[in-house]
């Protein structure tokens, strides 16, 4: 999603473009995986006086408008990414932390199982794997 493209979906749904919003999905787009300190960090290198209260109401209402998700990659703060870039499983090492993503077909198997056998509709767009990473195993 572009820069033009939030702020078109932004004032769309009836909120302004404000500094602190664009500030925060730049944040977002650019680390990924971060959670709101890390955001808060990011963004008072352009923008000193944003404090972390300004950005989880940021994040908050940015996750209702749908164009944010997050999600708990372990113990701690959730992370957020952009949810136009969110199709994705997590896979956490507990070894050295490393997060990396695969497709949600990876986990293909695991949601026809559930719905075959309890007739549960699985969604993994929320779905963290913790083990070991290759170099760790």
């Amino acid at each position: 999603m572009t820069e033009t493209q939030w702020h078109e979906e932004l004032r769309a749904k009836g909120y302004r473009v404000t500094p602190q919003r664009q500030l925060v999905l730049e944040a977002v787009k650019e680390l990924e995986h971060a959670t709101p300190e890390e955001i808060c960090v990011k963004v008072r290198q352009t923008a000193r006086g944003v404090n972390i209260s300004t950005v989880y109401r940021t994040l908050e209402l940015l996750e209702e408008l749908g164009m944010v998700t997050h999600t708990h990659l372990g113990h701690g703060a959730p992370t957020y990414h952009l949810a136009a870039e969110a199709d994705h499983v997590h896979l956490v090492c507990r070894g050295c932390g490393e997060v990396s993503e695969v497709g949600p077909e990876m986990a293909e198997g695991l949601v026809k199982g559930l719905d075959d056998q309890l007739g549960f509709v699985a969604d993994v767009h929320h779905l963290t794997v913790f083990g070991l990473c290759r170099t760790c195993r």
